[in-house]
């Protein structure tokens, strides 16, 4: 019994760890992720070996600040967003980042509302972003955002 209680109150603790951690990057205002074409699902069609990325998202307020680079990509970007989704599961789309406007390009910077819904997930780190191409239509590159 005693063992079951430890090892409860260690899970709390873990967990409560956790969130803090989550809190802090949201009050700090720091996310960030990778992107590969190893983490995009489905994997992607046409690969693309260098393909990479990082976002970063800072925020302000009530506003969430973001810049998204990628390079190696097997052509020019058609789209990039913010998708929910746990890692390895596909997701909808929540924030369109790029695509016909404005118009995809690394280095491209943007600022989105932060929402209750979007700064729950952040917490959760259920939130992903990916970058798609005429090739690769479901995404070629791919990075969960995590507390940066």
């Amino acid at each position: 019994m005693r063992k079951l209680v430890a090892l409860l109150a260690a899970a709390a603790l873990s967990a409560l760890a956790l969130t803090a951690l989550s809190l802090a990057a949201t009050k700090a205002g720091g996310w960030k992720a990778t992107l590969t074409s190893g983490a995009e699902v489905p994997a992607p069609t046409v690969k693309a070996p260098h393909a990479k990325g990082t976002f970063t998202a800072t925020v302000s307020g009530t506003n969430l600040k973001w810049k998204l680079t990628y390079s190696g990509l097997t052509g020019p970007a058609a789209a990039a967003h913010i998708h929910v989704g746990a890692a390895g599961k596909a997701g909808n789309v929540l924030v369109p980042l790029c695509g016909t406007a404005p118009k995809c390009r690394s280095g491209l910077t943007g600022t989105t509302k932060l929402t209750a819904q979007l700064k729950s997930l952040f917490a959760k780190h259920q939130l992903y972003v990916n970058v798609h191409t005429a090739k690769n239509l479901n995404g070629e590159i791919r990075g969960q955002i995590t507390a940066g």
